[in-house]
């Protein structure tokens, strides 16, 4: 058996286990939601490192995407008890628990389902440069033997295959559209959109919007906001490890420039809602 599946198989009784105590579990006191390939997996790593910050029993739990039918009970079972963190709180001063699933921000039906659930929780979104994003996005799908066309080929038949997509979940009883979750390259990177989407549920005190290229660049400075906002107090950590990092060969110029206008309009509409320009013009 690989490590891989025994790490899962380990996961699924723990899981049998919880699900027994679910009544008594916590819901999540932070969500990381996105947006995929912007660095979630970094920030949450790193994050349960602070003594005060339980992991969920896995980092991607995909409850509000994915697997909604099976209720809040199966949320719940993924996180610590309230016994625990009584007993917790009674050694420290401070405990939340929380998850990163970085498809949510672009669900369609994730707001929702977020709100109705837990109103109050505090969301936390990573954005990258989207003509950058999407080539991860896209390299990433390939190491997964999700794609066999090339780049430039994916982005121009993009539109042929989200078409509908939409529909396909709302129409879907599962809710679930391989197209919409690996293909879509270029849509996941229109994120005034999906930002929209989420502050109709959501004040705008409730989210915390970051810039991936400053959390690359300075860490400890962008932990500092985090720490700030989920109410922590701060830790420097002597080392933020990456994850998730891969080389591959540089997009092509002339491809990255056409990207780059495409993206011209949706990225100025998404600097004038914030009020904050990101500077991703090359």
């Amino acid at each position: 058996m690989s490590t891989f599946s025994a790490i899962e198989l380990k996961r699924k009784f723990l899981l049998i286990l919880r699900l027994i105590t679910n009544p008594v579990r916590l819901l999540p006191d932070f969500i990381i939601i996105g947006a995929q390939k912007c660095g979630t997996t970094t920030l949450y790593n790193n994050l349960i490192k602070h003594p005060y910050v339980i992991p969920a029993l896995r980092k991607e739990i995909h409850f509000f995407d994915l697997y909604y039918e099976k209720g809040v009970t199966w949320y719940q079972a993924h996180f610590p008890s309230h016994l625990y963190k009584s007993y917790f709180l009674k050694i420290y001063k401070n405990f939340i628990t929380g998850e990163a699933t970085p498809y949510y921000i672009f669900h369609p039906l994730s707001p929702e389902r977020t709100f109705e659930i837990v109103p109050k929780v505090k969301l936390i979104v990573l954005l990258r440069n989207p003509v950058d994003r999407a080539y991860s996005h896209y390299q990433y799908s390939v190491r997964m033997g999700h794609e066999n066309l090339s780049f430039e080929d994916a982005i121009q038949n993009e539109m042929e295959r989200m078409n509908n997509e939409r529909e396909i979940i709302y129409n879907n009883c599962n809710n679930y559209s391989f197209n919409h979750q690996h293909f879509s390259y270029l849509s996941r990177g229109i994120y005034i959109e999906q930002l929209r989407r989420w502050h109709h549920y959501f004040p705008r005190d409730q989210i915390l919007i970051l810039k991936s290229e400053e959390f690359y660049l300075d860490p400890s400075s962008v932990f500092k906001h985090v720490y700030n906002f989920l109410n922590l107090p701060d830790l420097e950590l002597n080392d933020y490890k990456k994850y998730n990092v891969y080389d591959y060969e540089k997009m092509d110029p002339i491809t990255r420039r056409h990207l780059i206008k495409y993206y011209e309009q949706y990225n100025q509409e998404l600097y004038d809602y914030l009020g904050v320009n990101f500077n991703w013009n090359k």
